[in-house]
């Protein structure tokens, strides 16, 4: 990873907010979260949340639901089509003139006190038929109540993997997802049936460990077993899907998940959480090709004590992902009278993002992102053709993307954000202009931020 050398050792590497409610850590244990989102409410009164886990949510009822709308207007020198690549997040504006990024209904609620569980429905307009999607995002219980400072979640839930894939998109601090996280996980963030044990470590400063399985395959499974759909859209090096490679036979075909995250107080104003991530799992190309992803991240937060309504504030925040995809030996017999044989490669993809939001007067900041990504290891085009930088979803590809932010209350806000976008794939430079319009309906419960 020569080329990303400056960028891994300027990126920061940040881990996810502690979520225990043991009450003689909760100070601490607050301070520590870091959860500023882009103009911040104030901790004393937020409880605490990581990742789409809920263990700190407080004094929840037996139900609480809420409604999170994200709209935005814009235009792009790029083509809609070019354009739906390069905002390749399912919930990224991606259309000149208006896209509904989400509808998402959030149902939480107390089920007893050993368990709680969320039930998130997500629906959306797709940007080039103008059809009506709905999809389950997250629909889990998580436990209360084990001894040893031991936690369980199992369902249906975004994988805890660095700082955004377990975060909502209401939470992201910019408009869109980052372009390595599309590479890797997909159009909507990495997530499936499963479950996960979490340890709080008895230690002075948060420290917790995660392990994790879930299922392989589906369509939020693009770097593993994926379906049908994803190969047709965007297939990993331009590979082909092998079907059989799908069946579950043991614990080897499906996903497995590690995470240690911490977090450290210098002081009362200063906070800094970093945190480690991994992933392993057999991938659709063929009987014993595996993937393996892997990433760490950081983030720093400045907010002084003497703060008004969380202001002025600085958040730093980044990550740096690397995925190794073996891809199996196959045959293209699109064409029966000239098939065309693929050797087995090992495809290497990396990547990250950095960036900084400056809180500075009540319910405005200001950002910078910066992201690159790029890769080794040729994709087939088809055709006997073979060219990275041809394929879009692993050409070399720089984003800038400065952002200005209008929190109107803790239930609305306004951004905008130009995008510079440039990738081999495309002649020219691409710029974008997004105006987003969130509001929120109801008692919603928190996220990470």
């Amino acid at each position: 990873m020569p080329v990303l050398a400056p960028l891994v050792v300027a990126l920061p590497l940040a881990a996810q907010d502690p979520t225990r409610p043991a009450p003689s850590r909760r100070a601490a244990l607050e301070r520590a979260a870091a959860q500023a989102p882009i103009a911040p409410i104030d901790l004393g009164a937020v409880p605490l949340a990581q990742g789409g886990r809920t263990q700190g949510l407080g004094p929840l009822t037996q139900l609480d639901i809420s409604v999170d709308l994200m709209f935005a207007a814009g235009g792009s020198t790029a083509r809609d089509d070019v354009l739906r690549q390069l905002q390749g997040g399912a919930h990224d504006p991606k259309k000149r003139g208006f896209t509904l990024q989400q509808a998402e209904l959030q149902i939480n609620g107390a089920v007893d006190p050993y368990f709680s569980g969320q039930v998130v429905l997500v629906s959306s307009l797709d940007a080039d038929e103008g059809e009506t999607i709905v999809e389950l995002e997250e629909a889990w219980l998580l436990s209360q109540q084990l001894p040893a400072n031991l936690q369980l979640k199992a369902g249906h839930y975004l994988t805890e993997f660095g700082r955004i894939n377990p975060v909502h998109p209401h939470a992201w601090d910019f408009q869109d997802q980052p372009v390595v996280l599309t590479r890797f996980f997909g159009a909507d963030g990495l997530r499936a049936p499963g479950a996960r044990v979490s340890w709080l470590a008895p230690t002075p400063t948060y420290l917790e460990c995660t392990v994790g399985v879930q299922n392989a395959n589906g369509e939020t499974l693009q770097s593993f077993l994926a379906n049908d759909e994803v190969y047709d859209e965007r297939p990993v090096g331009g590979r082909l899907l092998d079907d059989e490679a799908r069946v579950v036979h043991s614990l080897g075909d499906v996903l497995w998940q590690a995470r240690v995250a911490t977090a450290v107080d210098f002081d009362a104003a200063h906070t800094l959480g970093a945190g480690v991530s991994a992933l392993f799992g057999p991938n659709a190309t063929g009987r014993g090709a595996d993937t393996l992803i892997y990433g760490a991240d950081v983030m720093f937060r400045w907010r002084p004590v003497d703060n008004r309504r969380g202001y002025p504030f600085l958040k730093l925040q980044g990550e740096v992902l690397a995925r190794v995809f073996d891809a199996a030996a196959q045959v293209d017999d699109a064409d029966p009278l000239a098939p065309q044989a693929l050797p087995a490669d090992t495809l290497r993809d990396w990547g990250g993002y950095l960036y900084a939001v400056y809180g500075f007067d009540v319910g405005w900041a200001v950002g910078l992102r910066a992201e690159y990504a790029s890769g080794s290891g040729a994709s087939y085009l088809g055709g006997g053709e073979f060219a990275r930088q041809e394929d879009p979803w692993r050409a070399d590809r720089l984003r800038l993307s400065p952002m200005l932010s209008y929190q109107t209350s803790e239930y609305s806000r306004l951004r905008l954000q130009y995008n510079y976008d440039h990738s081999d794939h495309l002649d020219d430079a691409v710029h974008s202009v997004w105006l987003g319009f969130e509001i929120l309906i109801g008692p919603h419960q928190p996220h990470s931020y």
